[in-house]
């Protein structure tokens, strides 16, 4: 209400100020300028909040947050299960927002297929990708428990200490994941 009570103070100094900005007896000037500048006001304080606001951001028990930027065409969309083999599009971001692998990367022009919940990607792209649903493009932070942890990904050096990482050890991830393709695997 108190929104509403500034609004309409404001809308009265506006109108106030273009009474007297406009010269002579010219009426119509006056209620023209005057007009418009309300209108102008109206809209803006008509306005919903709900359009400034981003996407909702979801966090899941394990701390995954994600938000959703891209809902599926499908009317029903297929979810992928445990066992089943998906294939997904993704770019990997550390959070300075370098790009450490994507599959539309030089040398990579096919989606990453695995088998959800086999272990053979990290465990907070296979939840994340367990929580999405065919068409669905999410972007998440995955913490480092659920990514590479304490350990990275970082070459050894021939005397056997860790040398250059490209993924350094406690590292936050990021990824834009678009899952294409979910089915069941062959028997």
């Amino acid at each position: 209400m108190k929104t509403f009570s500034a609004a309409v103070a404001l809308l009265f100094c506006i109108s106030y100020a273009s009474a007297f900005s406009v010269g002579g007896d010219d009426r119509r000037a006056f209620f023209t300028k005057t007009g418009a500048t309300v209108a102008a006001a109206i809209g803006i304080i008509a306005s919903p909040q709900s359009s400034l606001a981003g996407p909702e951001i979801i966090t899941t028990p394990s701390g995954i947050k994600y938000a959703v930027t891209k809902a599926p065409s499908d009317k029903k969309p297929v979810a992928p299960l445990k066992g089943d083999i998906v294939a997904i599009d993704y770019t990997g971001y550390l959070v300075n927002g370098h790009i450490f692998d994507a599959t539309h990367s030089e040398g990579k022009s096919n989606a990453l297929l695995f088998k959800v919940g086999s272990g053979s990607v990290i465990p907070g792209l296979d939840e994340m990708v367990s929580r999405m649903v065919v068409g669905q493009k999410v972007q998440a932070i995955i913490p480092p428990s659920l990514a590479y942890g304490d350990k990275g990904v970082c070459l050894n050096n021939e005397d056997g200490t860790q040398g250059e990482c490209l993924i350094k050890p406690g590292s936050t991830l990021v990824y834009d994941i678009l899952l294409k393709r979910s089915s069941i695997p062959p028997p």
